[in-house]
């Protein structure tokens, strides 16, 4: 990518650009977010076609939501997995591809309707929906953590404990789960955070816990000899070692990176070593990732580049 591209005039952007932004902050994201990269007027005009809703008070979504709930009421199932992620307002690492809906165990559906929805054939107690056709929030979380791959479930669980609606303790209670779907649950669940900064960071912390030797926390505040040099999405404080989700990308501006620009120098100078991990390798090429973590806990460990 071009700087002449990272640094795209405000002005250009419009309602498609604005779904872009939302698809890659995980479907839903605080109005902030969005305008510092597209600008206010492209997320009204957002709104008024239709191609971005608001959910609530500041906060932005794709229109997966309501998606979701016509296709629940349309089958009288309940939506669930992705789709009731996104009805909650959670981020998630991708949308559902179609709204996905359970029906009870036996139901007859149509092949039609099977091309155009998501059908699981699942029983869902009544006191495990919301509003009759809306998977709760602690089904969600655990039939995510269940039928999902494990990055794909960790995003969810943090979104989750990130509402503040639920706790670490309402989800790791799977005694009343088979054994066989506890045991996927519960690795998941006791991974989850209240602090990830969105499905992009967590989806790069999903990657970092299978390399031997590295500890990282979300959100460390770090300083300097000058004082604070800010927070980092990722660091283990032992080994030194910042993993930055990087949106740079996204930066409305030169004066954004050049602050970028000095805040990676002040934590090179002061002894960090800095990986900088783009959206798409996260997204679409974890091995690669995987491998940079790896080359860094062996520096870090024995001074032998990978």
């Amino acid at each position: 990518m071009t700087r002449r591209a990272a640094f795209r005039s405000r002005a250009d952007s419009g309602p498609m650009d604005v779904a872009q932004q939302l698809h890659r902050l995980g479907g839903v994201a605080r109005r902030h977010e969005i305008e510092e990269v597209t600008g206010r007027r492209a997320l009204e005009e957002a709104v008024a076609s239709g191609a971005v809703v608001r959910v609530a008070r500041g906060r932005y979504a794709l229109p997966l939501a309501d998606a979701a709930r016509d296709a629940a009421l349309q089958l009288t199932g309940t939506a669930i997995l992705l789709s009731a992620a996104s009805a909650w307002g959670w981020p998630t690492k991708w949308p559902a591809a179609r709204p996905q809906v359970a029906v009870p165990p036996g139901r007859t559906v149509e092949p039609a309707v099977r091309e155009k929805y998501d059908v699981r054939w699942r029983a869902v107690p009544h006191d495990q929906r919301v509003d009759g056709w809306l998977a709760s929030r602690v089904r969600t979380v655990h039939d995510c953590c269940a039928l999902l791959p494990f990055d794909e479930a960790l995003c969810v669980v943090d979104a989750a404990l990130a509402e503040g609606r639920v706790s670490p303790r309402m989800l790791a209670d799977v005694a009343h789960l088979p054994p066989r779907v506890r045991a996927k649950v519960l690795p998941v669940v006791e991974q989850g955070t209240q602090r990830s900064g969105g499905p992009f960071e967590t989806v790069v912390r999903a990657v970092a816990l299978d390399v031997a030797g590295l500890g990282l926390r979300p959100q460390v505040t770090i300083r300097d000899a000058d004082g604070v040099v800010g927070r980092v999405d990722l660091a283990d404080e032992r080994l030194r070692i910042v993993v930055e989700a990087d949106s740079s990308e996204f930066h409305a501006g030169r004066a954004d990176f050049a602050r970028d620009c000095e805040r990676y120098s002040r934590l090179t100078v002061a002894g960090w070593l800095v990986v900088r991990v783009p959206w798409v390798v996260a997204m679409h090429h974890p091995e690669r990732l995987r491998q940079w973590l790896e080359r860094a806990v062996a520096l870090r460990l024995d001074g032998r580049p990978g």
